[in-house]
């Protein structure tokens, strides 16, 4: 039987991997409208940690889900104020008299 710890690693390393490569394959123009985007995957990870967090009746389940907590939000705040601050740049801006 495979051990249910060695599965969610070898997810995890793949899952690593492979974002590492989707996100060096785009071209530095699109990171900061594609920050939008991942705002959305980042507030499901949020949901899905605080559910894991409360489900877990194990202390390091509980410590690794408010680190997941904690760093899925300050990619989301983050990622708002990128998005924020670019979206100020095409805004026209008001004369001064």
């Amino acid at each position: 039987m495979i051990d249910p710890l060695l599965t969610a690693l070898v997810v995890f390393v793949l899952a690593a991997f492979i974002g590492f490569e989707v996100i060096n394959k785009v071209p530095p123009t699109l990171h900061t409208p594609l920050m939008s985007g991942s705002n959305a995957i980042s507030g499901i990870a949020i949901i899905g940690a605080v559910l894991v967090t409360v489900g877990g009746n194990i202390n390091w389940v509980n410590a690794l889900g408010f680190v997941a907590i904690v760093l899925a939000t300050i990619n989301v705040v983050g990622g708002f104020m990128v998005t924020d601050r670019m979206l100020q740049m095409f805004r026209k801006k008001k004369a001064s008299s």
